[in-house]
């Protein structure tokens, strides 16, 4: 059975708290905000730090705790979105920065909040085909390099970091039971940045500022999104992908045990748990320290539900969903 073996993540040194955003911006209601996003602080990173370095420090740990042997790795799939550099590939940078041999594939996936259950797709059937046998999946972004600092929608709400997951048929790992995932493209720019790829170059002006109706500031260079029409897409999506997935394997709400949805927001998981009719006490919410962490907050939030003492033994509904738009839903076992 193929499953993850170990998950380990990093977070930038720096945290931005809501009382040091308030100072700035006295205007803004943090209180509203607060309610609404559920993030009190975040992490950011320093103008030197990247997602690649939250990878390597993420698979640091594993080495350091004897859970990642580097020999073993045959295949790295870097899920980010602020790579470096254009190119090469971050997955490439993170196979020279560990120092595997060159029987090594690697490639990154440009996704965001569904990519981690897209991760999970390709590293499973990578060793299902037998082009694999251990994957080490890196998830990471710097999302607050690309948020206007007066844009309340967002700045409140991404914060920084990266996780590494193993990917393997080993025994000991937690058995992926079941992937679905889709994507709703025609829904593009519900969430997106307009200008700095090929189809609209950076220019002055692109750099050019405006102010929304409600007051939020950015440019063509920064984050757009679409907040009512990201919100109504999950709710749409979301429920009949969770429900989807629990027919396909004859299960009922019940025989989950805990539901690890991407960490998007307060508002959004507490909808996706009243439509669904999901106990609290069975719903993860792990984004008031760390922020929205893009496509590194369900491992980080299912890592960090592990360590806080979850049963083992019990099945856990992983759902994925963001740009594209995309989602995807997972079933495993701990």
């Amino acid at each position: 059975m193929i499953g993850i073996e170990a998950i380990s993540y990093a977070f930038p040194a720096k945290r931005l708290t809501n009382e040091e955003l308030k100072a700035a911006y006295p205007d803004w209601d943090f209180d509203r905000l607060e309610t609404r996003t559920g993030v009190r602080r975040r992490y950011v990173a320093d103008p030197g730090e990247t997602a690649l370095d939250f990878a390597v420090s993420a698979c640091q740990k594993l080495v350091a705790q004897g859970r990642l042997d580097p020999d073993r790795v045959d295949a790295i799939v870097f899920c980010t979105q602020t790579a470096d550099y254009i190119m090469p590939p971050n997955a490439c940078l993170l196979h020279g920065r560990l120092n595997l041999g060159p029987r090594v594939l690697a490639f990154d996936i440009n996704l965001a909040c569904s990519g981690y259950i897209y991760g999970l797709q390709i590293a499973a059937s990578l060793i299902q085909s037998g082009a694999a046998t251990c994957v080490l999946l890196a998830t990471a972004d710097t999302y607050t390099r690309y948020i206007h600092p007066a844009d309340r929608a967002t700045r409140c709400l991404f914060g920084d970091g990266g996780a590494v997951s193993l990917i393997s048929s080993s025994e000991a790992a937690w058995p992926i039971l079941d992937i679905r995932c889709g994507t709703a493209g025609k829904h593009y720019d519900k969430f997106i940045i307009p200008a700095g790829g090929m189809r609209m170059a950076r220019s002055t002006r692109t750099a050019r500022e405006t102010t929304d109706s409600s007051g939020n500031v950015r440019t063509l260079e920064h984050i757009r999104m679409d907040g009512m029409g990201v919100l109504s897409f999950f709710n749409a999506t979301v429920p009949a992908a969770v429900k989807e997935s629990l027919r396909r394997n004859g299960l009922r709400m019940d025989d989950i045990g805990l539901f690890v949805f991407h960490q998007a927001s307060q508002l959004v998981l507490d909808n996706l748990r009243t439509a669904l009719g999901i106990p609290a006490e069975k719903m993860v919410y792990d984004l008031a320290d760390t922020g929205n962490l893009v496509s590194a907050s369900i491992p980080v939030a299912l890592q960090r539900a592990v360590e806080r003492g979850a049963r083992r033994g019990q099945r856990v509904l992983l759902a994925g969903f963001g740009v594209g738009l995309s989602w995807g839903a997972a079933l495993i076992e701990i």
